[in-house]
């Protein structure tokens, strides 16, 4: 039996209701600051990633000891009838400088979208000279030692639309939508003097996914880049021209070959024979012989039937060299352009290899990997570039002064 206040074993109704009113209360505060916390946490991450930084301006250009962004653009440019060696200076003073702000965050002086230019995102803008380049500007003459253009290798099924160009503008962010607008913004700044030849768009992990620093995978699924220098001897030795170079001092050539990957008979593999093919763990990246990504392969160890344990066919040994003139700094990205019209992967990846001489360190390494490397069953390069990547400038210069002045 009830009293006329709903009380009922000592508790009233209103007992009850105010309880709860002040549960619900303290239930309502809790989940609004775990709301506001996480929406903080939120903002922070987020703000981190985009206002992060890359400097512009120094010796060498950024872009290609910068770790590695999620997101990356390699645009090449034909150079129009009219372009000379002072036009040439001109646009390229005009473009260090946009180049500059939008590394910064901020909007270039011309920027027709500024609101897309304030989450940077670790973007770099680095700018690179083809052997058109050099004619148009009446300086052939000084194309740095060993820049010249591949031979034809056997395994070579290249297309034009994937292949030469004058003017390279590489560009590399964390985000994607940076990228988008540095390209837009950057191909206008040069528009005066060229138009674009081709476009090839690539990606590695996201940022934040996988260690700062960590080799990163192609779609085979295996680390690219595990014999890559990382002290600045092993930069200066393989990767910067040295204070021989004349103007090119602190420059250095590039070398760009998209491949494409059978992926689909790649993946009929198993586990086994993709390590047999590559030489290396999938895992952990360690050679055959040994545990860790960077232990020393041992090619001379054999198996119980007398067979090497890194094969012969295998990719690691035909592209190892223990010889340090014949080592490169390796920068790919990955591409995936959907489906073919037969339903295979369009996929691949972008090799982009640094090197002090072409001819000298690049060509005899691309010419042991197409004489036997058993991953040439899967992978075929269909288009290729070379590139003289200039030295930095400091502030107040500008990208190629060093030529063109």
């Amino acid at each position: 039996m009830t009293n006329d206040t709903g009380s009922h074993g000592g508790i009233s109704r209103r007992d009850l209701f105010v309880g709860a009113g002040v549960a619900v209360g303290a239930t309502a505060v809790t989940a609004a600051s775990a709301s506001a916390i996480a929406a903080e946490t939120a903002r922070i991450v987020a703000t981190s990633v985009g206002d992060t930084t890359e400097p512009f301006y120094g010796p060498h250009q950024a872009g290609i000891r910068t770790d590695h962004q999620a997101h990356g653009t390699f645009a090449a440019f034909t150079l129009t009838d009219e372009a000379n060696r002072n036009s040439l200076a001109g646009v390229m003073k005009v473009a260090t400088i946009e180049a500059s702000r939008l590394c910064k965050g901020q909007a270039g002086m011309s920027d027709t979208d500024p609101t897309l230019a304030g989450n940077p995102a670790r973007l770099t803008i680095t700018f690179g000279f083809g052997h058109g380049f050099f004619e148009r500007a009446g300086l052939t003459g000084l194309t740095p030692a060993g820049f010249e253009k591949l031979p034809a290798f056997r395994i070579d099924e290249l297309v034009p639309e994937y292949s030469g160009g004058d003017l390279l503008i590489h560009i590399g962010t964390d985000d994607p939508m940076t990228m988008a607008h540095a390209l837009r913004h950057m191909s206008r700044v040069v528009a005066s003097v060229a138009v674009p030849h081709y476009s090839q768009v690539g990606f590695v992990r996201a940022n934040g996914s996988s260690p700062r620093g960590e080799t990163p995978r192609n779609l085979m699924g295996q680390k690219d880049g595990t014999e890559n220098p990382r002290d600045d001897v092993a930069f200066d030795s393989r990767v910067w021209a040295g204070s021989d170079a004349g103007w090119f001092e602190g420059g250095t050539q590039l070398v760009i070959r998209r491949i494409a990957m059978a992926l689909d008979t790649w993946d009929l593999l198993g586990p086994s024979d993709k390590e047999a093919a590559i030489g290396r763990r999938l895992e952990s990246g360690a050679p055959l012989t040994g545990n860790k990504e960077f232990d020393a392969p041992d090619f001379s160890a054999s198996l119980d039937n007398g067979l090497p344990v890194i094969p012969d066919f295998s990719h690691i040994r035909r592209a190892h060299s223990p010889d340090e003139a014949f080592k490169i700094l390796r920068r790919p990205l990955n591409y995936n352009d959907g489906f073919k019209p037969d339903g295979s992967p369009d996929a691949g990846l972008i090799f982009a290899a640094y090197t002090t001489n072409i001819a000298t360190r690049f060509v005899p390494l691309q010419q042991r990997l197409a004489d036997m490397d058993i991953l040439n069953v899967w992978t075929t390069p269909i288009g290729s570039s070379e590139f003289v990547i200039p030295p930095g400038c400091l502030r107040g210069g500008y990208i190629g002064e060093t030529l063109l002045d």
